[in-house]
């Protein structure tokens, strides 16, 4: 069967792998479908990405459908059925593990990342990892898990409708927690440094958009909370200018909830901590609640799921398009990878 593996910095090919055999007990057989790209994975391409494997299958983000089940498997998991997949693992010992928030785990292995992923025709993985995904198609299905974080970073923030919620970054989770900020009934702010994203952020539910690079931010978010700012803010970009916005302009007595990862350290105010009594959060991954959310929410069919996806692609295809990526940063929200 067909694979990517990335091998080294800036190297990336198609490689011939065994099909695995029948499951074993407990586990399940899937053929994959779409699996996407996402931003670890280009990091990885460039070096950038310490935590991955050398050389690495990536992808976690995965449209399959089930080919065959082992023993012990319940019988709700049949052949044929379309399905997405929880790409960590949790340990059961950790803190994390034992506070039932098992996708903080302090051991975990994302697919793709600390162990090899699912960027291939064929992969067998526990049961308890593979996730019915109703009437989605694999296509849409390879949405589900980065959506999920952006939900999970909502349900961190433990946003009401009685709440003003400002999403920095309009990739896939932050376009995730956009979506689930508006489900929840809140006035969502959203932020970037590209008016096409903003644009697609307002068709998927936000009430306000801000350019952070030709705007006056903090003039416009006065303006809009009654010179209050945002009560919550989500980081969703993992830079040093937006963690020092999010703390900025948050709202006294304010929740700021951070997904990214800053490249280099970040200096604070920290008399804001103080003065504002905040509630800084972290948010990691998904819980397997989020994704039954992402999933019943696209099940409505009013997701512009098309404006998500900016490539599909064949696995011959990923190198050249990689390469691309790295040239244009700003203008990718998902590019999938068909194995069909």
């Amino acid at each position: 069967m067909k694979a990517i593996q990335i091998t080294h910095q800036q190297e990336l090919n198609v490689i011939e792998m065994e099909k695995p055999q029948a499951p074993g007990r407990g586990e399940i057989l899937l053929k994959l479908h779409y699996v996407g790209f996402c931003g670890s994975d280009i990091n990885t391409f460039l070096g950038r990405n310490t935590m991955a494997l050398n050389p690495v299958i990536p992808g976690h983000e995965v449209g399959a459908v089930i080919e065959a089940v082992g023993e012990d498997v319940p019988n709700g998991l049949k052949p044929g059925m379309v399905v997405t997949c929880n790409p960590y693992t949790n340990c059961g010992k950790c803190a994390s593990c034992r506070n039932q928030r098992v996708n903080a785990c302090q051991h975990n292995e994302t697919l793709g990342v600390q162990r090899n992923g699912a960027m291939k025709e064929y992969i067998v993985l526990p049961w308890e990892k593979v996730i019915p995904a109703g009437l989605l198609t694999p296509k849409v299905c390879a949405l589900v898990e980065p959506m999920s974080v952006g939900f999970h970073a909502v349900s961190r923030a433990q946003v009401t409708d009685i709440d003003v919620v400002m999403v920095i970054g309009c990739g896939m989770v932050g376009m995730g927690a956009v979506v689930r900020a508006a489900m929840r009934g809140a006035t969502v702010v959203a932020a970037d440094i590209d008016d096409e994203k903003l644009a697609l952020a307002k068709k998927m539910g936000a009430s306000y958009v801000i350019n952070t690079k030709t705007e006056d931010v903090h003039q416009r978010l006065l303006d809009m909370t009654s010179g209050f700012g945002p009560d919550v803010v989500i980081e969703a970009v993992g830079s040093v200018p937006t963690y020092q916005m999010a703390v900025d302009e948050v709202a006294f007595t304010g929740r700021v909830v951070c997904i990214g990862y800053a490249k280099s350290e970040v200096s604070f105010q920290t008399k804001y901590f103080v003065q504002k009594e905040l509630d800084i959060r972290g948010s990691r991954n998904a819980q397997p609640s989020d994704f039954r959310a992402v999933i019943h929410y696209l099940e409505r069919g009013t997701c512009p799921t098309d404006d998500l996806i900016t490539k599909v692609i064949k696995p011959e295809e990923a190198l050249d398009t990689m390469h691309w990526w790295s040239e244009n940063p700003g203008k990718v929200f998902r590019i999938l990878v068909d194995f069909s």
